[in-house]
């Protein structure tokens, strides 16, 4: 009798990933690779949405065949959050590349809105502030510039969505969104738990190009055979980060997971009741199932690994892992601070104006001076986000759960620990985004019946504890001074 298995895809923002899961969540087989992005203006970021759904299917595929004998019982996927597609209903065609989560071209609308009042209404109705990060400007921002969109639109010859709508049309042949995609758009209700109509009529974006919300853990539908080679159903859908959060099992309130990519995401369990942020955090779904739906406090970083993906660009190191070598070859930075805002700050500041700022700087500054400033500037921001989750509940965050590439850092890892001051749990299973719509699919399709079966299924890898630095808080307050410097710049004439 063949085992029974899971297959999960993580479709990120510069890689998609395959993987093939067991019912003890051991990765049977994967299959990853590069998604390419493109930078047609500064500020602007795209990705050609076939090449997305082209990954996908290539990586499930080869995956698939790695695995060999297994009972594929069912599909989860997790997307990028916030990139959105816009195409024709008929043929499939894209309008325009997808535009990235990344991507700020939409700075100025937004400013505009902020003038003309409508960023109280939007926070209050989707409890997002008014940003070009999330969905909604980004669709407007099609219908607005693409020669015949509007028009098309009113003809109801449109559809458009986030990634995981893009992917879902053209894998099942279905309209649709969960959730907690629909919650990053700027658009839903969560407590409507469905698009928001005067948002909509506010932002001018027909309904009618929309997908329909379902809970998370859900049947979404059947990817058709000819894409996988047998047809399969997909009965999880969610955001990456939200994915992580399920993978890392944060089932109970106040549970936190780091995830490390691109830019950092932390997600803390809110529990079953919608919360508020007066500190700059992002009220989200976490994932829903039926009726039952679990809610999180975001607060995202832009710029983590990217910062480090930076150094190597300007020829400061030549890999990721030298970053580790120079940061313990000096006791300290030296006095310098980077602020890593290469594209902004995100949560808690919501400044798109600021930038990228190194202070601090003297004739005694050497490469690895930058490089260790480069790795506690990322633990620094992250101290930021937990802080504002700690006003936000009014309870003390005891440890983390901490994944993706720069977990591998054990310099980062250990500063992580110390600036924030609580324990830094890394986990076994390294793509926790893939496990979590693993987890979520295997639910869906009964392998597992709930949360406290998939709970014994994590496994730690390594904890760091914090070693009480004294200087620490002293450090934090220079922190704080150096980002009041990155605040702004951009918006200074």
């Amino acid at each position: 009798m063949m085992a029974p298995a899971i297959l999960a895809i993580d479709q990120g923002t510069t890689r998609t990933k395959a993987l093939v899961f067991d019912a003890e969540a051991r990765c049977l087989a994967q299959a990853a690779s590069e998604v390419p992005l493109t930078y047609p203006q500064p500020g602007w970021v795209e990705q050609n949405p076939y090449d997305l759904l082209e990954s996908v299917i290539a990586n499930a595929r080869a995956a698939l065949q790695t695995a060999g004998e297994v009972s594929l019982l069912a599909c989860g996927l997790a997307n990028q959050g916030e990139t959105v597609v816009v195409w024709h209903r008929r043929s499939g065609q894209p309008l325009y590349n997808a535009i990235s989560w990344q991507d700020r071209r939409t700075d100025l609308l937004c400013e505009q809105l902020r003038r003309e009042g409508a960023e109280r209404l939007i926070r209050e109705r989707t409890g997002l502030p008014l940003d070009p990060y999330f969905s909604a400007t980004k669709i407007r921002w099609i219908l607005d510039n693409v020669p015949g969109a509007r028009e098309l639109a009113a003809r109801g010859e449109l559809l458009a969505g986030t990634t995981d709508a893009w992917l879902m049309w053209c894998l099942l042949g279905e309209h649709r969104t969960d959730e907690t995609t629909a919650s990053r758009t700027m658009l839903y209700n969560p407590r409507l738990r469905d698009w928001d109509e005067e948002i909509l009529a506010l932002l001018e974006i027909p309904r009618s190009i929309l997908p329909e919300i379902q809970p998370s853990c859900s049947l979404f539908g059947t990817i058709s055979a000819e894409h996988f080679g047998h047809p399969l159903p997909l009965t999880a859908s969610l955001v990456d980060q939200q994915a992580a959060l399920f993978g890392q099992a944060c089932y109970a309130p106040n549970d936190v997971k780091v995830t490390y990519g691109t830019g950092a995401f932390i997600l803390l369990n809110a529990g079953q009741t919608l919360p508020t942020s007066r500190h700059g955090l992002l009220p989200t779904v976490a994932w829903s199932r039926g009726e039952e739906i679990v809610y999180a406090l975001d607060g995202g970083i832009y710029v983590a690994g990217a910062a480090i993906q930076w150094l190597r660009d300007i020829g400061l190191v030549h890999s990721p892992e030298e970053t580790l070598e120079l940061a313990l070859s000096v006791p300290d930075s030296g006095g310098v601070f980077f602020v890593p805002a290469l594209a902004g700050l995100a949560a808690p500041y919501w400044d798109s104006y600021a930038r990228g700022t190194i202070i601090g700087l003297t004739r005694g500054t050497t490469r690895a001076h930058l490089v260790r400033a480069t790795l506690e500037g990322i633990a620094f921001s992250t101290r930021d986000v937990l802080q504002a989750m700690v006003q936000d509940t009014g309870r003390p965050i005891r440890s983390l759960k901490v994944d993706g590439g720069a977990s591998a850092n054990s310099f980062l890892m250990q500063a992580l620990a110390d600036i924030t001051g609580v324990e830094v749990h890394i986990a076994a299973v390294q793509e926790t985004t893939a496990l979590g719509a693993a987890f979520l699919a295997g639910i869906g399709a009964g392998l597992w019946h709930d949360e406290r079966e998939t709970a014994r299924l994590w496994r730690e890898a390594k904890v760091y504890r914090p070693r009480g630095n004294g200087s620490i808080e002293a450090l934090y307050r220079r922190w704080f001074n150096a980002v009041e410097r990155a605040r702004g710049w951009a918006a200074i004439a």
